[in-house]
């Protein structure tokens, strides 16, 4: 039997604008993404980077400047990857050409040995070179007609990177130097109204704002190690098997740099020092590949996760499966902040009885 419900006017009204609003609110919000995550990577960097300015700052005690420390800790920042730009770039630029000049001639080498054929009619594919030939043709004819396209959407990519960059080393700055001010008026007006919970949230949020930094300076350490172990690998390579050793020292920036990116930084270490070595020695290459995945399994299952952990005080295991939670729900970003934030959750799960009681009273 149904049953007819009556709503009055004003009620009715008053859900299509909740509802509307919730829209609007939801599209403004999609719309201001981009900002939105800019102005939290700017929070990120400012909190992670005061451990820096406030060392900067006590080198000279007899004047406090939390200006001039945040902005010398954030030039220091940028001039380090400026740096390894610098030193890097140059040397990947004249490797990769020798790779371009030099892996046609292998490629044919390798083809007219008969090897690949030979592995082809074991499979049932008689012409598998022919076929590999067509297929890379095919793939660089493809390549040129849409290079022009790429090249265009390239310009407007790195001018929203440069934009984007240029915003938030702005934003981090003055994030550095008024945020303490900002939270500290938050602080006093939340206080006049409940003192001891303007206590317990306080806390947190300082716990917080250790993790993250804690979590950054951990990074950083694993990073030196892996971008040092990298460099001193090509550097043996050299001396043993005979070639060049100017890859060593940029190779070594590079891999510290891409460590920064978690879980996907070791793969693009692997791949771009690989392809760069092979015009030197394929058994070099060969080798450092080989080094390089065992020293990672070695590096991200134990190494890491126990500095990580010690830093932030987070068990091997949570580590790992925050970080695997990250990147398969978010990719890179879920990837980058995935263990400060399964930091931030301890955090908090330690402080919910002091919230429980806050509400009981």
């Amino acid at each position: 039997m149904s049953r007819a419900i009556e709503v009055d006017t004003k009620t009715f009204v008053r859900f299509w604008l909740v509802i509307i609003g919730l829209a609007l609110a939801g599209s403004l919000i999609l719309q201001a993404m981009t900002g939105i995550i800019i102005i939290i990577a700017s929070i990120f960097f400012a909190v992670a980077l005061s451990p820096l300015a406030k060392k900067i700052d006590n080198l000279d005690k007899r004047k406090e400047r939390r200006g001039l420390a945040s902005i010398v800790s954030v030039l220091i920042v940028v001039f380090s990857i400026v740096a390894v730009i610098w030193l890097a770039g140059p040397v990947i630029v004249n490797e990769t050409s020798k790779f371009l000049a030099t892996a046609p001639e292998q490629v044919n080498n390798f083809l007219s040995s008969g090897a690949l054929d030979n592995f082809g009619r074991s499979i049932g594919v008689p012409d598998l070179s022919e076929q590999i030939v067509a297929g890379v043709k095919d793939m660089t004819s493809s390549f040129a007609s849409g290079f022009s396209d790429f090249a265009l959407s390239s310009i407007g990519t790195i001018s929203s990177i440069a934009t984007a960059t240029i915003l938030i080393i702005v934003l981090t700055i003055l994030f550095m130097l008024q945020g303490p001010d900002l939270m500290d008026k938050v602080w006093k007006s939340f206080s006049g109204k409940n003192k001891k919970a303007s206590k317990v949230w306080r806390r947190i949020i300082g716990r917080m704002a250790e993790v993250i930094s804690r979590y950054v300076s951990g990074q950083l350490l694993v990073a030196i190690l892996d971008g040092t172990v990298v460099a001193v690998s090509i550097l043996l390579l050299s001396i043993i098997l005979g070639f060049s050793a100017n890859l060593a020292i940029p190779m070594g920036l590079v891999a510290a740099f891409f460590y920064l990116i978690p879980m996907f930084g070791p793969i693009i270490t692997a791949a771009l020092v690989t392809l760069l070595l092979i015009p030197n020695s394929i058994l070099a290459a060969f080798i450092f590949l080989v080094f390089y995945i065992i020293y990672s399994q070695f590096e991200n299952n134990l190494i890491s996760p126990k500095i990580q952990g010690k830093g932030m005080s987070l068990p091997p295991l949570l580590i790992l499966v925050s970080v695997t939670i990250g990147v398969y729900s978010f990719g890179l970003i879920g990837c980058v902040v995935a263990i400060p934030i399964a930091g931030c959750i301890k955090v908090f799960i330690e402080e919910y009885p002091n919230l429980k009681e806050l509400r009981e009273a």
